[in-house]
Formats: C-alpha cells, structure tokens, sequence
C-alpha cells in the first residue's frame, strides 16, 4: 500500500488483516513474502487502530455537550498523532 492509493475503507482493511492472517498462520509462506506480509499487516493493524480511534472520539464529542446531543466539527489533526489529551 503506497500512499498514492486510496486509502482503505475500516471494514477493507480488516478484510485484508484477515487474510493475511490465514495465509501466515497457514504455514506455506515461503520467508520473504511471509515478511512482506507481515508488514502489511501491521501497516493496516495501525490504519485500523487509527480510524478505531477516530470513532472514538467522535463519540466522545457528541456525549460531551450538554443539554443533549449537539453535533460539532471534529478536527482529528490535533490527534492524529494517538497523543493523550
């Protein structure tokens, strides 16, 4: 995955998380492409977590505002690191 292609919907990357799951617990992997393949993983294991963590604190806007619920933009660059508040 390079960064000129678009990146994957939460629910395509999970797909190919667990794929690549299957084909490493399977064994038949020769050494090389079972490193590329790890790699890939744990590049779209982050990209999960990321998009995970953006839900998150979408959430967390909404539940925040008082007198019920109020929408407000959420700007996920001040975040976008996973750093704590």
């Amino acid at each position: 995955m390079t960064n000129q292609e678009t990146t994957p919907s939460f629910e395509q990357a999970m797909d190919k998380l667990e794929q690549i799951v299957a084909l490493l617990e399977s064994g038949d992997v020769p050494l090389e492409q079972a490193i590329e393949l790890f790699q890939e993983g744990m590049k779209l294991s982050q990209l999960c977590g990321q998009k995970l963590e953006q839900v998150e604190r979408k959430i967390e806007i909404l539940m925040e505002q008082e007198g019920g619920l109020v929408k407000k933009p959420f700007n996920p660059s001040a975040d976008e690191k996973g750093e704590s508040r």
